[in-house]
């Protein structure tokens, strides 16, 4: 598919400022028919505007969440494809958000779309994401969405238990608090 001009030109912006990210954002929710092709361009596109693409994909996302929704069945079958730090970082916290409008505040528009084949990539993802060398922010956002997913799915739990009990001295200060919390959360559920 090729993408719409105008959309590339909004995404080949040359500072990575938040104003210029949400404009790009903005400019897709103006032109929602163009959504499925920043998606794309996040997911199959591997120069920077991949990157540039996934930072207004989070833009867009954290806007009007029930875009993506009609594009689970992409969305989940690209996710465990990204390798990109700063595509992996938007995707991260996307999943994140997803687990907690899910799980915890139980919109009634995503139950109809988040299917146990997409909570089994997104666990499959985010273990990955845990137990790789990846930035501390795709780890702490791991780390929430396996809690979540934790509470359907009764043995990831003690999975993440022993990983972040494994890893806790190890890591960053970020990483050390959220896993923390994590932990707490975890223990609280049982």
């Amino acid at each position: 598919m090729m993408a719409h001009p105008e959309l590339v030109t909004q995404l080949n912006y040359q500072k990575a400022y938040r104003e210029n990210r949400l404009k790009a954002a903005q400019w897709v929710l103006d032109h929602p028919h163009t959504f499925p092709q920043l998606l794309t361009i996040c997911f199959e596109d591997p120069t920077e505007l991949s990157y540039k693409a996934a930072w207004a994909f989070e833009f867009v996302f954290l806007e009007d969440p029930t875009i993506l929704y009609p594009h689970f069945e992409y969305f989940f079958g690209k996710l465990p494809s990204v390798k990109m730090d700063q595509v992996l970082r938007s995707m991260a916290h996307v999943c994140e958000i997803l687990c907690i409008q899910y799980y915890k505040k139980q919109e009634p528009l995503i139950k109809e779309h988040f299917r146990r084949e997409y909570k089994n990539t997104l666990t499959e993802c985010a273990f990955d994401w845990l137990i790789t060398d990846q930035k501390v922010a795709c780890q702490v956002r791991a780390m929430t969405c396996l809690y979540h997913l934790g509470t359907e799915f009764h043995w990831i739990h003690p999975e993440l238990s022993e990983i972040l009990q494994a890893n806790i001295h190890t890591g960053s200060a970020g990483y050390k608090s959220r896993a923390k919390k994590t932990l707490q959360q975890i223990a609280k559920h049982r």
